[in-house]
């Protein structure tokens, strides 16, 4: 996992504990990217203590679909070739909110789901056209089989869920050698019969964090560092989905069965 490291959504607790897992002798430079105006200092240090030996910040924002591309080109260029591309950003929303305020529930979606989407899509092309490298998306149990408990934020991680691992797929069939655009050739190991770039999918459960503060944390909750543990250690081991922790993947086959009078009143 040589090349630079670009956390999208510096400031994510995990995304920070991802990148601090990945200091190793051939992974020392990052770049955090964060929403203008988002203070990156304790994120910056707590890197350079972990070893990194370049750390950068940017302003990112992945609302910007637009801005998408032109700003991957530009990191690339400046900070490449990008060896890991870690998408941390996201927002839970208000559900009860966004029950009776459509404006909330389709920002939700769109931050969640269609700014990923776009992201994905500009990321994967840039890491073909390396021949090599390494996506991270943060799904979510909530989008395995989606609760009236949360139906908008599970709604847009079933989306992405699906938008990912069908992309991971397409990666690992691609044999086309370079992606379409504009994006920066820079020579790397390929795969053979695929596209060189790898997708990892995580699916934590309840992350107990700054985003969750304030909720009754659910069974089988997790901590960001416990994520990160996990997401780094599939990501080495080249694994394409990793639940977080492990025992939900079990947990949600069952209530894939679980008739829907009981589902719907399935808490958050």
């Amino acid at each position: 996992m040589s090349g630079t490291v670009l956390v999208l959504g510096g400031r994510s607790e995990i995304g920070l504990a991802v990148a601090k897992r990945l200091v190793s002798g051939d992974t020392r430079r990052f770049v955090l990217a964060a929403r203008p105006g988002a203070d990156l200092a304790a994120e910056v240090a707590a890197l350079r203590e972990a070893g990194a030996e370049t750390v950068e910040t940017a302003e990112f924002d992945a609302d910007d679909l637009a801005a998408q591309g032109p700003f991957l080109e530009k990191v690339a260029a400046g900070h490449g070739p990008l060896g890991v591309v870690v998408l941390a950003f996201g927002i839970l929303g208000d559900q009860a909110r966004a029950e009776t305020d459509a404006a909330h529930a389709t920002a939700i979606v769109h931050t969640d789901y269609v700014a990923q989407v776009g992201v994905l899509t500009h990321a994967a092309n840039l890491l073909r056209a390396q021949g090599h490298g390494s996506l991270v998306v943060f799904s979510s149990v909530a989008g395995v089989r989606v609760r009236r408990a949360n139906y908008v934020y599970g709604s847009a991680k079933a989306g992405l869920d699906g938008f990912a691992s069908g992309l991971a797929d397409a990666l690992h069939c691609d044999n086309r050698g370079s992606a379409p655009g504009r994006g920066l050739r820079h020579p790397g190991p390929r795969k053979r019969g695929g596209s060189g770039v790898h997708l990892l999918l995580v699916r934590p459960g309840f992350v107990i964090g700054r985003m969750t503060e304030g909720m009754t944390p659910a069974p089988f909750s997790s901590t960001p560092d416990q994520v990160a543990d996990a997401t780094v250690a599939a990501l080495r081991r080249g694994r394409g989905v990793v639940w977080v922790p492990g025992i939900l993947r079990t947990v949600f086959f069952g209530m894939r069965f679980l008739p829907r009078a009981i589902w719907r009143r399935m808490p958050r």
